[in-house]
């Protein structure tokens, strides 16, 4: 099934490096993100992450040994702001909702041949689950789906789910789904290629109800916020 594709359209290898613009990648974030082959950080063995959008908040628990390699990529791309502005281009009723294309069509062009192998699929599609989306085998870049419901008969064709939807699962269910699934498959929804090539302005213009990523952040461990700094105790100048 190959309907959950990362790209669907070959693409040619990138370009050499054009000489940076050190204050324009300063500024937006992307610098870390052009070298996807340094983003390899090895992924706690349970982490929680949470989903700032523009509908409400959900967070999403990893089991690295659910799938590993998917749980360090995604780990990476959420610790480097991966998913800023991006949004939720697919919506496919009582099937899946679908994102991962960043907002930068710089980025989503570097990462368009960033794979990772597959890993075994240990556990079920259910509802809640997310996944990466793939193009058949060891093709996982960045694209990924929540079930929306129980989908069983996604097992057998590879999709590995690497974490749950613990919290906020109305919202995700939630998100803007007016424009229907996927041109491919029948909706009126945007065109992966073109959210590739021409970024978040191509959606905004054509697709403006759509719901996006504010923030993507790993919970500090436990999966509750930080308490903030205790005021120091002021000094005693009396004599």
């Amino acid at each position: 099934m190959l309907t959950l594709g990362t790209v669907m359209l070959a693409q040619a290898p990138a370009p050499p490096p054009a000489k940076p613009a050190p204050q324009k990648e300063a500024a937006s974030g992307a610098s870390r993100l052009m070298n996807p082959a340094a983003l390899t950080a090895k992924a706690p063995d349970l982490y929680k992450v949470k989903f700032t959008t523009t509908h409400g908040d959900f967070v999403i628990e990893v089991h690295r040994d659910w799938a590993p390699l998917g749980a360090d990529r995604f780990y990476n791309l959420v610790r480097n702001h991966f998913f800023t502005d991006a949004s939720f281009f697919r919506y496919s009723p009582n099937f899946v909702v679908q994102f991962g294309i960043p907002a930068n069509p710089a980025v989503a062009k570097v990462w368009s041949e960033a794979t990772i192998k597959d890993d075994p699929v240990k556990g079920s599609n259910k509802k809640g689950m997310i996944v990466f989306a793939t193009a058949g085998p060891n093709t996982r870049t960045t694209q990924l789906f929540i079930n929306l419901k129980d989908n069983a008969m996604l097992d057998s064709q590879g999709f590995a789910p690497f974490g749950t939807v613990t919290e906020g699962m109305d919202i995700v269910a939630g998100l803007y789904s007016g424009y229907g699934d996927d041109p491919g498959m029948g909706g009126h929804g945007p065109r992966q290629d073109l959210i590739q090539s021409q970024g978040k302005a191509y959606l905004d213009k054509n697709f403006p109800k759509l719901d996006s990523i504010k923030s993507a952040t790993v919970m500090p461990e436990g999966g509750a916020p930080a308490p903030p700094p205790k005021k120091p105790a002021p000094a005693d100048t009396k004599k």
